[in-house]
Formats: C-alpha cells, sequence, structure tokens
C-alpha cells in the first residue's frame, strides 16, 4: 500500500546576505521536483522551510535532545525558539536539504538546526542538493553524515549543482540560471539526479521504519 498525503520539507540551509540559496531551490522546485511530486498522484507535497525565517542560537538547551520523550519531545525543551522549531519539524515527513559548501564544509546555521533537536529528525527519510564552485561534494559529505548520525535516513543520490558565482548575478530578471550554468548544470545531471532524489525519498516513504 503506498503513502498518501505526506509532506517533504525543502530546507534552504542559507542564511547569508546576499545568498544563492533561494533562487538555487526555487528553481529546483519549480522545474524538477514540483513536476516529480505532481507524477505521484498526490502521494506527497512539498513545502519551503528557510532557516534565515527561523535563526536559532548556537545550541542553548540544558540537556541532550535525545533524551526527550521520543513520542512528544517539544513540551520538554526548555526555551520557546526550540519549542518552536521542535514543533515545525515534527509536521514533516521527510527533507531535502539544499547547503551551499563553506570552506569545505556545511553552513554553521544549518548544523545549529540539525543539532537543536533529535527524535523529530530519527527515521525520516531525507535528501540532499549541495551547491558550490564544483559542485559542493565536500559540504555534501559531512552533511550526509551528520544526517545519518541523527537517524534520517538519506537517499543514495545527492545533486551537486555548480555555483562558481559568489553573488545573485548567476540568476536574471526571472529567476533563472545564466546560460552557460544551465549548460554546466545539464553537465551535472541536475535535472535527472533531482528527480531521481525525490523518487528515492518516496519510495522510502513507502518502506517501514527502522525501529
Amino acid at each position: 500500500m503506498t503513502v498518501t498525503g505526506k509532506t517533504i520539507a525543502l530546507v534552504i540551509g542559507s542564511t547569508r546576505t546576499p545568498r544563492l540559496s533561494p533562487h538555487i531551490h526555487n528553481f529546483i522546485k519549480t522545474e524538477y521536483l514540483e513536476p516529480a511530486a505532481a507524477a505521484t498522484a498526490g502521494q506527497v507535497r512539498l513545502e519551503t522551510v528557510d532557516l534565515a525565517d527561523h535563526r536559532l542560537p548556537i545550541f542553548d538547551e540544558p540537556s541532550h535532545p535525545a533524551g526527550r520523550p521520543k513520542d512528544d519531545p517539544t513540551p520538554a525543551y526548555a526555551h520557546e525558539h526550540t519549542r518552536r522549531w521542535s514543533a515545525l519539524i515534527r509536521r514533516y515527513d521527510a527533507f531535502v536539504f539544499f547547503t551551499p559548501e563553506y570552506n569545505g564544509s556545511i553552513p554553521a546555521g544549518l548544523k545549529t538546526a540539525i543539532d537543536a533537536l533529535f527524535h523529530e529528525w530519527s527515521g525520516k527519510p531525507a535528501g540532499i542538493v549541495s551547491y558550490a564552485g564544483r559542485g559542493g561534494a565536500s559540504a555534501a559529505g559531512h552533511l550526509r553524515t551528520v544526517l545519518g548520525v541523527v537517524g534520517l535516513r538519506v537517499a543514495p543520490t545527492a545533486v551537486a549543482v555548480p555555483a562558481g558565482a559568489k553573488t545573485m548575478a548567476s540568476f536574471d530578471a526571472d529567476g533563472r540560471p545564466r546560460a552557460e550554468d544551465l549548460e554546466r548544470w545539464a553537465e551535472a545531471q541536475v535535472a535527472e539526479k533531482s528527480k531521481a532524489l525525490l523518487g528515492e525519498i518516496v519510495a522510502q516513504l513507502n518502506e517501514p521504519a527502522a525501529k
């Protein structure tokens, strides 16, 4: 029996100004992920979670999040900002994380957002879209490790977007990458891998979660 009505959060993992994350997210979501989600005939829908709207502090709870009640951890957190973040993440059935590569790894804000919780992530499918001059493979590798430690089931396919420009000038007024960048995206199989990634997440949603 296939799942229905599941929601996948697309997590924008950069909070810098200016930043490419929203533009890369918007294009991949609109061009590749939304059509793939529509093809599931109602199995999944997509929602965006932008970390710029949830600027969490470096972990400031008095105890480790894994020590919260597994079934309902949200009320047990000491701080309101953690409770809000917990309640939001608990709503979602799976995640796709969009991450730039900063000095060979992921942004501190993304790591902070992941580290703030534990049971809210555990057992759920996840995917990775990284971007950098050469696609952000180092950041994607680090993120894969982090997500595995908090119990997320990371999809095999990762999307590596070659995006060398450091400003929003890489995108035109309509939010499309420049023609030369789209050629690089085609060489990196961004479209094909984005669709494959969503398919793997849907397949995992149809599997029983590990106990």
